[in-house]
């Protein structure tokens, strides 16, 4: 596209979206800058329900540095088991598999190996780290343990370490919808990308067809749009 074309049409999916009120903070901002483009806004959930299900029927699962998930009818969201954030929920995110791994090394859990290589990994100290957490974005600060959990994700210890935080995502969330067991159940984020033969194994073990898995929704999601537009 030229870069002196202007822009008409702007699809905005966004965290923290939950209201109209929302909605429009966000889409006024947007029309300062475009005035004449046609704004919609809408929740990120929605994002990931149109980037995997597309028009079909099915469960859509946000697995990043938070979680969610939606059962979506191929046109709209029908249910919502409500995300809770970090403090209270987030089960399966990325903040969840680093506050399971920070439990297990400072509760002196951790298999020698792994205490030994997590702590030349971060030589800064429990006392550094707890300081850290009650600092801004510590969920994000929480969810870069993951790092370690992936360059580590063959140990026994971490695959059963991440298989109980995705289990307990699956069946707090997942396993909470009408009819879950008739629909895939599709995922977008890293962390279900990373850790996705864990994610089968624990989907596997409920009975549940895996859908697909991405990690960046927004080529998917700009397919969907340009297929409307066509």
């Amino acid at each position: 596209m030229d870069s002196d074309e202007p822009v008409e049409q702007i699809w905005f999916y966004g965290t923290g979206i939950h209201d109209q009120h929302r909605a429009d903070i966000v889409g006024d901002a947007l029309r300062t800058v475009f005035p004449n483009a046609e704004v919609d806004v809408r929740h990120d959930l929605l994002g990931a329900a149109r980037a995997t299900c597309g028009h079909t029927p099915g469960i859509a699962c946000i697995l990043g540095t938070g979680s969610n998930s939606c059962y979506f009818d191929g046109e709209k969201i029908l249910d919502n088991v409500p995300s809770l954030g970090w403090l209270l929920g987030d089960e399966g995110s990325g903040t969840h598999l680093g506050k399971a791994l920070l439990r297990a090394w400072m509760y002196r859990e951790l298999p020698t190996d792994l205490k030994t290589a997590f702590e030349a990994q971060h030589p800064e100290g429990p006392t550094a780290i707890k300081d850290r957490v009650y600092e801004p974005s510590a969920n994000a600060y929480l969810a870069s343990f993951t790092k370690f959990l992936g360059e580590n994700v063959r140990h026994p210890f971490v695959k059963q370490l991440v298989a109980k935080c995705l289990a307990e995502f699956l069946d707090r969330h997942v396993c909470k919808y009408q009819g879950y067991q008739q629909v895939p159940i599709h995922f977008v984020g890293s962390i279900a990308h990373h850790f996705n033969d864990i994610l089968k194994e624990v989907m596997d073990e409920r009975r549940l067809t895996m859908g697909t898995i991405v990690r960046k929704p927004i080529y998917p999601l700009a397919d969907y749009h340009l297929k409307l537009t066509d």
